[in-house]
């Protein structure tokens, strides 16, 4: 076996990083959003068990919307990428770049098996440089070509080592190769295809057996001869060769638990067309992959649905390719077999390495979800170069032709290497990436779809609209494409016509048909358009058992549709149902327990209960699944807050801490972290984390309250006055914002007029206020008017007949009139005004400490698509900045008798002016 020098590994490696460099400045594209995007195995809070259990997109293998894609050795270096820099896409494209190199040096020193060393370097660049690979390469869900293929080819050099001298068996090399074909399978599933390249080169070129084994068995038969012991040797070793591989299959088997992916006939239409159209079909996409490798000028990264239309007839004129590459293919396969020499072996392998590779993809055995796909032929392509490089040997040796095959050479491989770095920028961005293929295919509905899909993720409706709409031209029964144009009417808040779309869409589905499965005949994805149409409707109140209706109807489909379940609790919950919520969320989390927005939403439901200790056991789950789930850690740091038991409140604090980690510009967050600041008597620490949240949301109500109730507690009344004058500047009517300036202005500044304007203003949008009018009647009573400030006691008292504190300042009022008339007549004792002024004063804290916690935590649900989420959770905020908390625990009453002294100051001035001191 030949070595590799170090000058021919820089060269191969040099032009790789030349065509591929640009691939750096590439996003997440395509089938990437799935794999790694989308992908939860890639976190490292996901158990490394479950790469063993999922497929290639995280979806668990036992599910029947599973691909049945096996490869998690490759799932296992994305987690490393997103290890060391999470969703940084240079990185990721950095490794295939690297993996390519790989792949081309460890196929150089294969093709020196059968080249001589100029020809062996030609095949490996032919093979660094040919676009047909920008596919496996720039694409990041190509790694599993990558790696498959240095198995793959690793276990091929491996197996050649296996015969020792005098034609012995050496065993080391075969376990060694048993174990590299585990790993590639491990990759990708056609990494098992090397077996059978090991096989013919054991049969035909280490033991040279052609017409031997022939004669030998005629021999036999006629009882003449016996098996040699060479031959003895080889059978044994093909035969642990072959056992190894039904090993492989049957775990193979056993890991899909024996179902085949549920493919529909968009993915792959011939698979789904009747004989003779699927045969027809089939043997043509052959020689349209071989075209794809001799001319790759036209690369398209998505060849579903109609991109190459149904050969239907025998009389298509493109049975005419079909019958040329069958008989191109024969006679290279008569040649190797029937003519001995080293060219012919140099034929049959890369014969090999075209045809047994391309098995698992060609729809031989079972239907692929795809009509072409280029990445596949990333192995097959291996096969070609090879034998462009043995036949360009072959032109060269001749001395007319040998100045035109360098010539070819070198422009071959000059504007494949161009091709590469030009394709490779298509995969830019999802929008390059779609218009580039609809330049080469317009007929593919899937294609418009995706350009309106990059475009709605831009937030550009009407153009997305544009293509969506298209998409139903070019194929007027594509659900998904209804689907498209219903959501992008509904983002365009045009909801009759999103309703009539997916009208359409669920007009296309299937009939249910009695005792045939129902999830054989359809995408799993295209039941969404039940949820789709639900959710629109039951905007409108009258219309939710409508809606209802349709998520029961799609879960009558599939029991074990799982986002049905998860939106029928939503809308249960809606419609004040929180029992029969549970009972939907309950099914869901039997479905997927590892789901922690399905934890956090049965946490809702049982804060609608009002069983807080359950909540937090299922915000504990979320969390625990997913430690960084937003709605999770804040809402039950409020639940931690709300319950009074100050053992939680570091863990709450730290939740909160978390939250504002993922979302800085959320002010709730800095808002409820002073209020816990607050609980704890950290007052510096409160003030800080009130002015971060009004500095991010200047109009935060309850931010503005408290930060001024926060100075007022701790003698900084003047400085809580400004705060509330911008409270009320957003909220004229905040009731006690104008109670707590009233008070300000009344006993720190003895502004008495600006006082009476708050309390009247009060009375205005509360004429049964009992405070703001009890308040008033102080006013009047600092004015020297007592028989109003009676007159007003006397309403006051009528309001509220069971409050001790009025009808005492009401003595003391009366006391004051008719001492004024009786002059000798003594006042009622200070003892009883100080009691009275005591127990007001604790009315009005209590009625100020009910503003703190004005938020709480939302009910509302948390979905699986992000754009859901993220409405849901602006609608928590509203609602948390809108809803009081008035009921408090028995802690929270004992701290307001704590605090009953601090206010003491301040309610001392009624006492002096009900003393008329």
């Amino acid at each position: 076996m030949a070595e590799i020098s170090l000058k021919e590994v820089a060269l191969i490696v040099g032009v790789v990083a030349a065509c591929y460099w640009n691939s750096l400045f590439c996003g997440f594209v395509f089938d990437d959003v799935s794999a790694i995007l989308d992908n939860k195995d890639l976190h490292p809070s996901t158990p490394l068990k479950n790469l063993f259990q999922n497929d290639f997109w995280g979806t668990p293998m036992s599910e029947e919307r599973s691909h049945k894609s096996y490869r998690p050795l490759t799932v296992l270096t994305f987690r490393l990428n997103y290890l060391f820099s999470e969703l940084n896409a240079v990185s990721y494209h950095f490794l295939n770049l690297i993996f390519h190199g790989v792949v081309c040096v460890v196929f150089l020193k294969v093709c020196k098996l059968f080249l001589d060393n100029q020809s062996s370097i030609v095949a490996s660049l032919l093979f660094a440089v040919h676009p047909i690979h920008t596919e496996a390469v720039t694409g990041v869900v190509g790694r599993a070509e990558l790696l498959s293929s240095i198995f793959f080819l690793a276990a091929f050099l491996s197996y050649t080592k296996s015969k020792g001298p005098d034609n012995t068996i050496v065993w080391t090399p075969i376990a060694l190769t048993v174990f590299l074909v585990a790993v590639a399978t491990l990759c990708k599933e056609q990494g098992i295809t090397v077996v059978g390249i090991c096989c013919v080169y054991e049969v035909f070129i280490a033991q040279g057996v052609r017409c031997i084994l022939w004669d030998t068995a005629v021999q036999i038969l006629r009882g003449k001869g016996s098996v040699p012991f060479s031959m003895l040797q080889t059978l044994l070793k093909l035969i642990v060769l072959m056992f190894s591989t039904l090993l492989l299959v049957v775990v193979r088997v056993q890991v899909i638990q024996s179902q085949l992916p549920v493919f529909t006939r968009f993915d792959n239409p011939a698979a789904v067309s009747p004989s003779p159209a699927r045969q027809l079909t089939f043997n043509y996409l052959l020689p349209v992959n071989a075209w794809l490798l001799l001319n790759p000028s036209e690369l398209c990264c998505d060849w579903t649905m109609g991109t190459i239309p149904l050969v239907e007839s025998l009389l298509d004129v493109r049975n005419i390719a079909t019958l040329t590459f069958f008989c191109f293919l024969g006679s290279l396969i008569v040649f190797s077999l029937r003519y001995p020499g080293d060219s012919s072996k140099t034929v049959l392998m890369a014969l090999c390495l075209i045809v047994l590779p391309f098995i698992p993809a060609s729809n031989l055995f079972f239907p692929v979800g795809f009509v072409v796909a280029e990445r596949v032929l990333y192995v097959p392509s291996m096969g070609f170069c090879i034998l462009v490089a043995h036949g360009w040997k072959k032109l060269s040796n001749k001395s007319m032709l040998r100045k035109i095959s360098w010539v070819c050479l070198a422009v071959v491989l000059f504007t494949h290497a161009l091709k590469t770095l030009h394709r490779n920028w298509d995969w830019e961005s999802e929008y390059t990436l779609f218009m580039s293929a609809l330049k080469v295919n317009k007929n593919n509905a899937k294609l418009w779809n995706n350009v309106g899909h990059a475009l709605e993720n831009d937030k550009n409706f009407e153009r997305a609209l544009q293509f969506f709409i298209q998409a139903t031209q070019v194929q007027p029964d594509d659900i998904g494409a209804h689907m498209n144009v219903g959501r992008t009417y509904k983002n365009l808040n045009k909801t009759k016509e999103a309703e009539k779309s997916y009208m359409i869409a669920k007009s296309l589905m299937p009939q249910i048909i009695p005792g045939k499965k129902y999830a054989a005949r359809v995408a799993p994805n295209h039941l969404n358009v039940y949820i789709n149409l639900a959710n629109l409707i039951r905007a409108n109140e009258s219309r939710l058992e409508e809606a209802d209706q349709l998520y029961r109807q799609a879960i009558s489909m599939r029991p074990d549709f799982k986002q049905a379940y998860i939106s029928r609790g939503e809308l249960l919950l809606k419609m004040n149902k929180p029992l029969k919520a549970k009972e939907a969320y309950l099914r869901a989390l039997e479905l997927d327990r590892t789901n922690a927005d399905l934890w956090y939403n049965l946490a809702i439901v049982y804060i609608e209960l009002k069983d807080p200790t359950e909540a937090l056991k299922n915000f504990n789950q979320a969390l625990e699944l997913n430690p960084m789930h937003k709605l999770a850690l804040f809402n039950s740091a409020l639940l931690m807050q709300e319950s009074g038991n100050a053992q939680l409140r570091p863990e709450a604090k730290q939740r909160l801490l978390n939250y504002v980690k993922e979302e800085p510009q959320d002010a709730n967050g800095y808002f409820n972290l002073g209020m816990l600041a607050m609980d704890d008597k950290k007052d510096t620490e409160a003030e800080a984390w009130m002015k971060k949240a009004i500095k991010l949301q200047p109009n935060f109500r309850s931010a503005l309250f408290n930060l001024a109730l926060l100075y007022s507690q701790t003698a900084k009344e003047l400085m809580a006055l400004p705060i509330l004058e911008d409270l009320l500047k957003y909220y004229p009517d905040h009731t006690k914002g104008l109670i707590l300036k009233g008070d300000i202005l009344m006993n720190q500044k003895k502004d008495i007029v600006g006082a009476k304007k708050c309390f009247e203003k009060i009375l205005e949008l509360d004429p049964n206020n009992v405070q703001g009018k009890h308040n008033l009647c102080v006013v009047y009573f600092e004015e020297r008017d007592l028989i109003k400030a009676e007159k007003c006691l006397v309403e006051t008292l009528a309001l509220a007949p069971h409050e001790e504190y009025i009808q005492r300042h009401l003595n003391i009022v009366r006391s004051k009139i008719a001492s004024l008339s009786a002059p000798e007549q003594s006042s009622v004792p200070a003892g009883d005004t100080a009691s009275a002024a005591a127990e007001e004063k604790k009315k009005s804290f209590q009625n100020s400490k009910e503003v703190k916690n004005e938020q709480k935590p939302s009910q509302t649900t948390a979905g699986n698509n992000k754009g859901h989420s993220k409405n849901k959770k602006q609608a928590e905020k509203n609602s948390m900045e809108k809803k009081d908390t008035p009921r408090k625990s028995t802690k929270e009453i004992k701290d307001i008798e704590k605090k009953r002294v601090a206010a003491l100051k301040r309610l001392e001035e009624i006492e002096r002016i009900l003393n008329g001191e």
